[in-house]
């Protein structure tokens, strides 16, 4: 499946919220996520949407990637699956 979304260059402001309004114009959000520093709790720029489903995650990515959100030009795309650490 390919409803993972990467978002990158999300402002530092954005909060978990705002991604679920702004996702949930393309369809139902399952989860917003911001990755945050563990020693300051900062954001890190950048996060993860799930959607519920497939159609629903590229109708995001073709209207959001490279779209101005708070300011800031976002890159949404697939999320890759994280490499095993040997």
């Amino acid at each position: 499946m390919n409803n993972k979304l990467f978002v990158g260059r999300i402002p530092w402001k954005t909060t978990e919220d705002d991604l679920k309004a702004s996702f949930g114009e393309f369809g139902t959000v399952v989860s917003a996520r911001i990755i945050t520093d563990k020693f300051t709790g900062k954001s890190r720029g950048f996060g993860f949407v799930e959607m519920s489903s497939d159609e629903e995650a590229q109708a995001a990515i073709s209207g959001l990637d490279g779209k101005e959100f708070q300011g800031r030009p976002i890159a949404v795309s697939v999320a890759r699956p994280m490499d095993k650490q040997a």
